[in-house]
């Protein structure tokens, strides 16, 4: 399995939006072999003082910090399908990504537990 974990903050505003959007995207990367999108609207996420998710994504006071996570059967999987997604149509329909993407964090990531 592979992991791509996401972290960053969506006007509280446009939680519809976000979610409609959230929901086309999840049925996109499915559509070419994800096994699992999970978005998590944030909760209980505080502050900190040196490092913590809001300070991570500049979190202003009208947004909440997202986690996301999309699991993959491997990272070949992965990389194909961001190919084929860039070329889908179904992409082009998305529209603007309802937050600002340019404060995203991102990663993949190999599990190593998984219980």
């Amino acid at each position: 399995m592979y992991v791509e974990g996401f972290t960053y903050a969506v006007p509280i505003a446009s939680k519809e939006a976000f979610l409609e959007f959230a929901l086309a995207s999840a049925k996109l990367f499915r559509k070419h072999g994800a096994l699992r999108v999970v978005e998590c609207w944030g909760d209980e996420v505080p502050d900190g003082k040196i490092t913590s998710f809001p300070i991570a994504v500049q979190r202003k006071d009208d947004e909440v910090v997202m986690f996301s996570w999309c699991e993959w059967p491997d990272k070949t999987t992965r990389d194909a399908a961001y190919e084929k997604v860039m070329k889908d149509a179904q992409a082009q329909g998305l529209g603007e990504m309802p937050f600002d993407g340019k404060r995203m964090i991102y990663g993949g990531f190999v599990p190593v537990v998984d219980e």
